[in-house]
This record gives structure tokens, C-alpha cells and sequence, in this order.
């Protein structure tokens, strides 16, 4: 019987186009949003998809302290993740977090005042 070898996979190789990170990372959010370390581990992603030197680079941060930031261990400041997410041409969004039954619910309770 043949031995099956599979290969590691890594998200990463798949995050080719900008779209492409935004919905990796709004899917991240939906699943993991209120845990950091995951977003963090989510974010390191990215960042080895977009090269973690040039990313590096262009927030101005080490490419140590930036891995070591999106690790599973890291612990990111707001600002080291705004710069990230504006080095990736991303924007980060707060949104309201009712789901979609209860924002109908609240608009048609608003018409209806």
C-alpha cells in the first residue's frame, strides 16, 4: 500500500489579491473576532503573504518585533495593527454587532414611532 504524503498548508499561498486578504480577514472576525491572539495569528498571515521584510518596511517596525507581534503569542498595539492594516491597504471598521434580525427589528421599530 502506497504511503499518502500531504503537504503543509499554509493560508498564506492563497492570499494573492487584496480581496482576497479582506475576505480572509472579515471571515476571521466572523469566526475569532474576540480573540486577539487569533486575529493577531490571522494578521501574521497576511503579513507572510505580503512579505513580512517589505511589510516590515513600510510600518517602520522590525521584522522581528512585527513577527513576534503576529504570533499566536504576540500582543499587538492598536497602533502596530493600524500601521499594518494601512501598510496592507486595509481599513479597519467598527461596526454596530446586532445581527441582521435585530437591525430590521430596531428599523421598523424606529418607522413605526
Amino acid at each position: 500500500m502506497a504511503k499518502e504524503v500531504f503537504s503543509r498548508f499554509d493560508a498564506a499561498d492563497y492570499l494573492k489579491t487584496n480581496e482576497d486578504i479582506a475576505a480572509f480577514l472579515d471571515a476571521a472576525m466572523e469566526e475569532g473576532g474576540d480573540d486577539p491572539e487569533y486575529i493577531a495569528v490571522v494578521l501574521g498571515t497576511i503579513a507572510r503573504a505580503r512579505n513580512m521584510s517589505q511589510l516590515a518596511r513600510d510600518t517602520g517596525l522590525s521584522r522581528e518585533g512585527l513577527s513576534r507581534a503576529l504570533s499566536g503569542n504576540g500582543n499587538p498595539t492598536m497602533a502596530t495593527l493600524m500601521k499594518v492594516a494601512k501598510a496592507l491597504d486595509l481599513k479597519i471598521q467598527v461596526v454596530p454587532a446586532v445581527s441582521a434580525g435585530a437591525a430590521s427589528s430596531a428599523s421598523e421599530h424606529r418607522a413605526a414611532s
